[in-house]
This record gives C-alpha cells, structure tokens and sequence, in this order.
C-alpha cells in the first residue's frame, strides 16, 4: 500500500470533479417483469444495474420472497416495486414490513385496468398512502390501440382522463409497442401526444416504455429499434423509461423470446444493446431529468396524426429534414434550453 499526499490547491480540482460527479442527475430506467424469484440473488441484481436499469419489478408468490429479493438488491444500485398477494390482502400490513427498507422504490399495484377498476384501485392507493407516502404506487395503462370494452369508456382520452381524476398516483405510465413486424404503428405519436397532454395538465410526470423482448407481432428489438423508442419518448418529456421486459415471460400465448435475459437466465444479444442504449440515456441526464418541454412538434410531410407542424423558433430560423421527417421538441432544463430532434424513422 502506499500513501499519497496532496496539498489543499492540488487536491480541489479532483474535490471539485467529483462533487460535480456525484451531483450528476440520473435517468430512472424500470425493468418491467424482472429477477424472477427463483433466480434471486445479489449477483443478479448487480447483473441488472449493469445493464443501466436503476428499478425493477417482479410479482414476488409471498412476503417472504419479497424480503429475500429486496435484500438481495440491496446495495446493488437497483431498488423494487414490489408487488405480491398480501399487497392487495391486506396492503397495510405489508407496507408496515417492507417500507423503511433501503432497497424499496414502490408499490406495484396492477396492470392496463378497465376503467370499472378505477374507484378501486383509488380506494386501493390511499390505503397505502395512508401508511407510506414516502413511495409511490404504480398502476400502468392501455396503449391506444386497446379497445372500447377493454378501455372501459368510449375513447383512449376519456380513459386517461379518468384514471387521472380518479386515482391519485403521484405519475402516470402507460405502455405501447410501435415497432412491429408490420413497421411503425400509426398512432404511436398520437399516444404520447395525449398521455404527456394529459400527465402535463395533471402537473404529474408520464413515464413511458420500450420494448425489449420479442413476441407475436413484434421482432427481435435491434439497437436502432430500441434508440428510436427511448429518445422519442424522451422527448416527449417521459420521466422515467421502462422495458418490457428484462427476463423473456414463459407463455404458451405471446411466443415471448429475446429478452435480455432469456427463460433460463442466460444473456441474449438484447441485453448488450439494452445496456448500450442505456448508457446513451445517461450521457444526456442533464437534458432530460426534471425537464419542462416547451414544445412538440414533427417535421416532414404527412406528420403523424394528432401532432402539430413545426414552427421555427428563436435562434432556429428552420429545421429541415428528409425522408419520413422528424420530431423537434424545444427543452428547458435548470437555465438552458435545447433543441431535440429525433428521426422518426428508426
């Protein structure tokens, strides 16, 4: 071992660069159907934090398996929504166990509800508000493409209306797959001009997802594939980004395959261009986190449906593009704005 020793002038800028390092914001990235509970361990966490996911989710059979995961994460950079049986048998008791817990995030409540679901699942968050305000309850929505009668009301802003008026989660999240076999979904610009629309008026944040497994009718994500979903819903202002999924599900339905890790818990090729990708995130931290998007709007000829037509903006007498066209979203982050372009062509 040997001793170094610095005078106080030399010693600042080393002081000085790592402060400034440590301050450095961090982009929220979920892994949606994680470590599944047979395969917990802290070895598998920190294979988790290494691809660039800082929380996870993954339905835990009981109250001890939720312990056992959160204790293996913990220290590992990755935290948990946990999400279990008891949670909804009997929510106070469980928050009471797992709430001051290092390795907690938050509650996972449900999945894309019908709004019928909606007053109790209200009822739902503040019973477990009443006992932990401290972390939040994530319930995720229907993309646009689901249906009336999956939806529960008459039309996809009716449905995100209400689940907002309804039930006080402290953000909203909602989910849709844009690049299929067929190619990019028609409405994927619509959903998040109406999802942050909404999470804007709200004065809550909107989180959003990629997606990173392979299933009917969706192809084996590629990195281009996986940017183009992340940086567009960046955007759009979404606060946190999330996968789905992490871990490739068992189904006899969906023909999942190709996830980051695969059903036997071997790393695929997705999960080096997830970690590619996510770095990439990061290295743009100081833009995105915390930021307020003054305007989205899209370049090119037809735009998207339910998007606006660009209009240049001081110092930008015109932004210009080829091909399919682009989305520009001006940004104002701690002082600074910026000018985001992202090719909708991915």
């Amino acid at each position: 071992t040997e001793i170094y020793t610095l005078s106080l002038h030399d010693a600042l800028p080393i002081l000085t660069a790592a402060a400034a390092y440590a301050a450095k914001p961090t982009v929220p990235i979920h892994a949606w159907w994680s470590i599944p509970s047979e395969h917990t361990s802290s070895e598998r966490y920190q294979e988790l934090a290494g691809a660039g996911f800082t929380t996870s989710m993954s339905p835990m059979p009981d109250l001890d398996a939720v312990q056992k995961a959160l204790d293996a994460a913990k220290g590992t950079g990755v935290k948990l929504f946990v999400t279990c049986p008891e949670l909804g048998r009997d929510p106070e008791g469980t928050v009471r166990r797992f709430m001051n817990h290092p390795a907690l995030a938050g509650w996972h409540l449900t999945d894309e509800p019908n709004a019928k679901e909606f007053p109790h699942l209200a009822d739902w968050t503040k019973r477990i508000q009443a006992v932990d305000r401290a972390h939040p309850c994530y319930i995720n929505l229907f993309p646009t493409y689901a249906n009336a009668e999956q939806l529960g009301t008459p039309t996809y802003q009716a449905h995100v209306d209400s689940f907002l008026a309804c039930v006080p989660v402290p953000f909203v999240s909602y989910d849709h797959y844009s690049v299929t076999t067929g190619g990019l979904r028609e409405d994927y610009y619509e959903n998040l001009e109406i999802v942050s629309g909404a999470a804007r008026n709200a004065g809550k944040p909107f989180w959003a997802f990629s997606l990173a497994v392979a299933h009917d009718p969706y192809p084996i994500p590629t990195e281009a594939e996986i940017r183009f979903q992340v940086f567009s819903i960046l955007a759009y202002g979404a606060q946190t980004v999330q996968y789905f999924t992490y871990w490739t599900p068992k189904s006899t339905t969906w023909n999942f395959h190709e996830a980051p890790i695969d059903t036997l818990g071997n790393r695929t090729p997705t999960y080096d261009r997830v970690r590619k990708v996510n770095r990439e995130i990061q290295s743009y931290a100081d833009v995105f986190v915390d930021a307020k998007v003054i305007t989205v709007a899209h370049t090119g000829s037809p735009i998207p449906k339910g998007t606006k037509p660009f209009v240049p903006f001081a110092p930008f007498s015109d932004v210009t593009t080829g091909g399919r066209g682009a989305v520009v979203s001006r940004i104002e982050n701690a002082g600074a704005t910026y000018l985001v372009v992202v090719n909708r062509d991915y």
